[in-house]
């Protein structure tokens, strides 16, 4: 505590204010405060004994005696409650924090330190630091130790401080101690623990207290699970697992099986997953929706759509009726695979059923229709959406804009813009960039440059996606100096930039005829810690090939390999082409037979490239026969290209006749 003078007048309206009557004005100038100001260097103002006993004393309890304590003793006999904490005791550690002070309300307010007084500290509304010193005085005091009923109170407070250290080594303290534990506070630990994304130090307890204070519940496994699966630790999942069926002491549960069927899930391991739906099945467990849920939806997310639909069927079969999160599953699968009159058809089953969408089925089955050009059936929905009770959110709007631009109308998307404000929804970071992405593509930019100045006026980050649009967009538009001026601008802004971001910059940069400037700006992508992408030396190497340079296109194709980076089948035609080019059909024939051996197969463009070079090279007989593996590998060839030969040769072979598209 401080060095300092506290008034008699500051302690009595501290005090009295929580008694049943006031404190008399003549305690307090007889000095019967004074151990509050023991700060104060005058020895003679320490109270004495009966003086602070006067000044704590509850009225309710005097008597004609004035025995204090024998009072106290016969009211607690009437009532346990009369043993609850003294507001004035509050009032104390409040004021004066926890020091002599308070060590003398506690013995002057006969308040018996035991486990329960802990308890009841520890529930106050005092600073974090006054419950621990008070917990570690406790400590100290005779026939007195703490249990799990005063560690696991204190740990909650410090956890919720965010005092994550002095946590721990509670925790720590408490697991060492002799204490007794039990299941449930084992798996209370885990999950504090997972909140404050300590999981190794959850792992490491949950073995320590496993092998030397108690056997963990299956409760206390799936806590461990689920700590484990937030923290992306799959692998050790997995591994608790088998330990947990090993031991043959603890089984799993539904809530188990289902824990880990997810996680299979998320690994796209589906087949674990289903391997483990059966198992749980054998052992006589009901599935839940919840589990079928998961299963349904890892089946879609892996293209097995029939599969899903069947799973889906049995759990109608088995009478474990879909819940709006199955449905939503179902009807995402079938929209992604392109099968959306299906999916509008679950949609009107499931109202069938009774079962009412929500808000995220309805932004899912938009974007579905939306996706598929479907805007009328979009817009339908969204008016469906208040009649059974769902209110848009910014999210269903975004979905509706995205609908409005993939069918080419702009200006009704900034009407919706208009109307979602309106309505007193605030745009999202999102918001902005499908905007701005739409309006470049309709050639509206200087609608999408105020588009993103309101963005920064709002207060929004920048949006690397919204740049990205921009950029390309003047790109196309050949305003290469405005581009090159908002990358500037972007990256002052410290706006993080990717790898994609820099890919649409260097590739305009190289269609400009800025060569060197290309090569600059991706030396930069490196030397700020940007990885480059397959997109990233695409771009330059497609820079590169325009400006004649195919030799070093060549070179960066091998140098990406080199630094980590495959290159896709457009990262070889990108070469190819340049060779068909610079090098004659010799070059680029070689190469194309070198792709084919190290098991890149090539696509319609790297035929066509190769056989444009033969043709222009008068080659007509290897053309003719190149053209003849590419119908047989079931790609068309360039009709230009055909019609380049037929015109040079004069007359049409016969023997390609049934190739002719």
């Amino acid at each position: 505590m401080q060095n300092m003078k506290i008034s008699s007048s500051v302690v009595w309206r501290a005090l009295s204010t929580t008694t049943s009557a006031p404190l008399r004005p003549s305690s307090l100038q007889s000095g019967t405060c004074g151990f509050i100001t023991s700060a104060s260097n005058n020895s003679n103002d320490a109270p004495s004994q009966e003086g602070i006993v006067e000044m704590f004393r509850d009225p309710s309890l005097k008597t004609r005696s004035g025995d204090h304590q024998s009072a106290m003793a016969r009211m607690s006999r009437k009532n346990p409650s009369a043993r609850d904490l003294d507001e004035r005791f509050l009032k104390i550690l409040k004021i004066f924090k926890w020091g002599p002070d308070a060590e003398k309300a506690i013995e002057v307010l006969l308040l018996k330190v035991d486990h329960r007084l802990v308890r009841e500290v520890l529930k106050l509304d005092v600073e974090i630091g006054v419950k621990l010193q008070f917990f570690k005085w406790a400590a100290k005091k005779k026939n007195f130790k703490h249990d799990s009923t005063t560690y696991m109170p204190l740990i909650r407070c410090l956890a919720q401080a965010g005092l994550v250290g002095e946590m721990w080594q509670t925790v720590q303290k408490m697991v060492k101690s002799d204490c007794g534990m039990n299941p449930s506070i084992l798996s209370e630990i885990i999950r504090i623990l997972g909140k404050v994304k300590m999981v190794e130090k959850a792992l490491s307890i949950f073995y320590l207290i496993k092998t030397e204070k108690c056997k963990p519940s299956v409760y206390a496994y799936n806590c461990m699970f689920s700590v484990l699966m937030k923290a992306n630790c799959h692998d050790k999942v997995q591994e608790l697992y088998r330990e947990m069926c090993n031991e043959g002491k603890c089984f799993p549960d539904t809530v188990t099986y289902t824990m880990l069927a997810s996680n299979f899930g998320k690994l796209g391991d589906v087949d674990s997953a289903i391997k483990l739906f059966e198992e749980m099945k054998e052992n006589g467990l009901q599935p839940s929706a919840k589990i079928y849920t998961i299963l349904v939806g890892s089946l879609f997310k892996s293209n097995r759509c029939r599969e899903a639909l069947k799973l889906f069927q049995e759990m109608k079969d088995k009478r474990c009726t879909p819940n709006v999160f199955t449905y939503t599953e179902v009807i995402n699968g079938l929209g992604k695979a392109g099968r959306v009159q299906e999916a509008y058809r679950i949609f009107q089953d499931m109202q069938k059923d009774g079962c009412s969408p929500d808000v995220v089925m309805f932004n899912k089955l938009i974007d579905i229709m939306g996706d598929a050009g479907l805007l009328d059936d979009a817009l339908k929905l969204f008016g469906q959406m208040e009649t059974v009770g769902c209110n848009p959110t910014v999210v269903t709007y975004n979905s509706v804009m995205e609908a409005l631009f993939k069918s080419n109308n702009p200006s009704q998307a900034l009407h919706w813009f208009e109307r979602m404000k309106g309505k007193g929804i605030a745009p999202s970071s999102f918001t902005y960039s499908i905007l701005i992405a739409g309006l470049c593509k309709a050639n509206r930019l200087e609608k999408a440059l105020m588009l993103l100045e309101e963005m920064d006026e709002k207060g929004f980050p920048p949006c690397p996606a919204a740049y990205c649009s921009l950029i390309d967009a003047l790109g196309k538009a050949r305003r290469y100096d405005a581009a090159v001026e908002l990358f500037k601008e972007m990256t002052e802004n410290g706006t993080p930039s990717s790898s994609r971001l820099y890919a649409v910059m260097i590739k305009h940069l190289g269609k400009a005829g800025r060569i060197d400037a290309a090569i600059k700006l991706f030396e930069e992508m490196q030397s700020q810690g940007c990885v480059p992408d397959v997109y990233s030396y695409n771009a330059l190497m497609s820079g590169l090939v325009r400006a004649g340079m195919v030799d070093e296109a060549h070179s960066w194709l091998k140098k990406m390999q080199d630094q980590g980076c495959k290159p896709d089948i457009s990262s070889h035609n990108i070469v190819l082409n340049g060779l068909s080019k610079a090098g004659g059909p010799t070059e680029a024939f070689k190469m194309f037979e070198k792709m084919k051996n190290s098991g890149i197969q090539p696509d319609a463009v790297s035929y066509n490239t190769v056989l444009g070079a033969l043709s222009n090279a008068g080659m007509f007989d290897e053309a003719v026969k190149l053209m003849k593996e590419m119908t047989s590998k079931g790609f068309s060839y360039n009709l230009i290209t055909y019609s380049s030969i037929l015109e040079a040769m004069g007359r049409v072979d016969e023997e390609c006749k049934p190739f002719i598209q």
